[in-house]
Formats: C-alpha cells, structure tokens, sequence
C-alpha cells in the first residue's frame, strides 16, 4: 500500500498521537466501574473494556465524524497551519491532514476492510477527500481541482495492508483511540467512567489519566460502543482545564458494508495529477529512533535552520524522563545565540516572525531562554541552541534544562 514518506509524515500530523509518543507500552489497570451517568449499561472493568476494545473485529462502516483542536496556538503559528479550512491548495494528503491541528473539521468515513477506505474532509461545499482502493491511494481537492495520486504493487500481492490503513484512518476517531491505548504504559491511570451516548449509541468511557506530576494532559476520554467495542469519541482534556484540546468523535455511524463505489475514484477531466514519490523512508524523517518531532512545529524548522539546524553539525538527541512526562532535548549545534538570531542579517524571515511569536523570556542555571507554548506541547529554546519539547508545562522544561546543561 501507500508506504512512501509523504504518507507516513501526513499520519504523523493527527494531533492526538503527540499523545501516543509521550508514553508507554503497557496499561496499568485500575478496576473502577461504570456509574450511572449515561445509558444503564452491565459494569465493566477498564481491564475488560480495553480487552473489548482489543476484540473488537469490525472492519465495515461509514458516517460522519467531527473533529476539533484548540492548542492555543500564537496567531502566526495558526495562520501557517491554514486553520481557515481543509480545501483549496495542493492535493498533497501531508498538506491537508497537517491542518486538522488547528480548529474544528468535519469528516466522512468510510471503511471496507483493511484495503479499502476514504476519508472525506468537508469544507462548506468544498471537499477533500483521501481515498484507498487496493494498490491506488488517491487525494482529490474539489476547489483547486487537483489529483494527488500513488500506486502501490505490493498492494495487490495482499503486503503491508493493515499498515496503510492505519495511516489513512489517522485522523479517525478508532485509530486515534488505538493509538492512544497501544501508548498507555504504568504511568497512567486507567479507569471507566460514566456512561455516554456517541452517535445515538450507548458507550463505555475509558479515563485515562496521568500518574505524573508536569504533564500538559489532564485526561484522555475514549467512549466505546457497548455493542461492538468499536472507539467512538476520544477527548484530551488540558490539566488546566477548559474545553478539550482534541475532540474527534463520530456524529453518525453505520457499521453495514459501505458500496463498492464509495471507494472507486477517476481524476475528473482537466483536473492537474500529481503522481507520488517513490521510495519511502528514503529521508527517514520522522522515523527510527531518532526524535524528529521538531520538524512539526511551525516556524521551529526554520528557526533551528538559521541556529545551524538539527541537520547540521548538532542534531544531537536525548531523551529525559518517561511516559507522560517524557522530555526531548536536541541540541541543534548553533554556532551563534538566540539574540544574535533575532538581529541577524541572515537569519530568514519566517525565524523572526517565530521569535516574536514565542511567549515570554525565562530564566534558570542554564542561561536564557525562549518558550514556544501550546496547551499540549511546549518547547523552550535556550540561548546557546539547545531545545527542550514535550507535552509538559514551562516549569518542566525549565527543571529539564537545569539538570541537563
């Protein structure tokens, strides 16, 4: 299937796997049961639900999906993340799921097994849609009339199937759900709340919570079908509070077989093609053990190019803590300071325009500093060219970098 790096690197835009990469790989249960909030359903177990969850064997359905993100982006980071809709622009799957970071989209969904699926991003009477039928994946934009389109061979020899039809239902609230629990690890909380009704079905609540003081997240609500254990609604909810940072949950769902053609797509007439890269993993971007998650910040690219870039002669990583409170520190090898940056004849435009955008100045045993802050994922950037990201607070990161300079 579809395995080339524009894919893999547009999956890795669905926000709610920055979640995924900031735990571990098994769940700690508690045995807390259903209360009766919502729909009188049997008590259950997180063990069991999750195990209902894992059980689950459905393959079929088609709705409607809605899908919102609130990071508290600054104004220049939500400008560059095109939060004004998904249509218009290139074809390209990595430019449009990439806007699904930034406020409120609605989608449809359709799935036949795992080689065929479509995902319909709808923009007023505009559309994109993101389509998987056998060895084809396709990206149509409506409004710019362009065809983003790649052709897979292994794909019909039956390889490599499920894998890209993970990457195509990222932004799906099942795959996000599954995401999420593959990632929860001893550092987290795992109970069942109270009962809900997701897309005039009754569900569970899975509440996951971390055990660590420092972390951005307050909780992950993962609502799951009584009937079928298929993740209906996930939630990230801020430790601060306030409305959730990801809400992604079906509006309308039908588990019967979607038609053969909802998967079938031709370029429509005079429509520009663009036929995918070949060779994925090629650059390894995003991939391997290397944290790469720097690149998917707005403006950190371009930042840490004029600092000397993490592709130069830095590009060290380390990795601090774990779990939910886990800290990535990459030095960038910078040859020349923050301030010298800033007033820099040659440091390009877009990294000015990122630094003024920063939130205040903070100081610790390391130096000076900058912060890039989110509701979910914060960044500081020392004076001498070293980066602290996570999905942790200001005082974390400050704490990190005093221990590590």
């Amino acid at each position: 299937m579809a395995t080339n790096a524009k894919t893999r690197k547009a999956a890795r835009y669905a926000v709610p796997v920055a979640v995924a990469g900031v735990a571990a790989a098994t769940v700690a249960m508690v045995p807390a049961f259903a209360n009766s909030g919502g729909p009188d359903l049997p008590k259950m177990t997180a063990q069991q639900l999750i195990e209902k969850v894992a059980a689950s064997d459905v393959q079929q359905l088609s709705g409607s999906a809605k899908i919102s993100t609130d990071l508290g982006l600054p104004t220049l980071a939500s400008g560059l993340l095109g939060g004004g809709g998904i249509a218009g622009g290139s074809a390209n799957p990595e430019d449009k799921i990439a806007q699904l970071a930034n406020g409120s989209h609605t989608l449809r969904v359709a799935a036949d097994g795992p080689d065929r699926q479509k995902l319909t991003f709808v923009d007023g009477k505009d559309e994109y849609s993101l389509i998987h039928n056998g060895a084809d994946v396709w990206g149509y934009d409506s409004k710019a009339n362009e065809v983003w389109h790649e052709k897979n061979p292994d794909a019909a020899a039956g390889k490599d199937q499920k894998k890209t039809a993970e990457r195509l239902g990222g932004a799906s609230p099942q795959q996000l759900a599954q995401d999420v629990l593959k990632a929860a690890g001893p550092t987290t909380d795992v109970s069942v709340g109270e009962t809900a009704q997701v897309a005039g079905r009754d569900a569970y609540q899975l509440v996951l919570k971390p055990k660590q003081s420092g972390s951005t997240v307050g909780s992950v609500k993962i609502a799951v079908d009584a009937k079928n254990g298929v993740p209906l609604r996930v939630q990230l909810l801020a430790a601060e509070g306030g409305k959730p940072i990801v809400d992604a949950g079906f509006t309308k769902v039908d588990f019967a077989k979607p038609s053969a053609d909802t998967f079938a797509f031709t370029a429509p007439k005079g429509a520009k093609v663009t036929e995918g890269a070949d060779g994925a993993g090629k650059d390894g971007r995003g991939h391997g053990k290397e944290f790469k998650g720097l690149d998917s910040f707005p403006g950190l690219g371009a930042l840490t190019g004029g600092m000397g870039g993490a592709g130069g002669k830095g590009g060290e990583t380390k990795v601090l803590g774990e779990g939910w409170a886990t800290i990535a520190r990459m030095d960038t090898g910078a040859g020349k300071s923050l301030k010298e940056i800033e007033n820099g004849k040659d440091t390009p435009k877009e990294a000015k325009q990122f630094l003024d955008s920063l939130g205040g100045k903070v100081t610790g045993k390391f130096g000076e500093g900058r912060v890039f802050k989110t509701r979910l994922v914060n960044a500081l950037i020392t004076d001498d060219g070293k980066v602290y990201v996570g999905a942790v607070t200001k005082d974390a990161l400050v704490k990190a970098a005093d221990a590590n300079k």
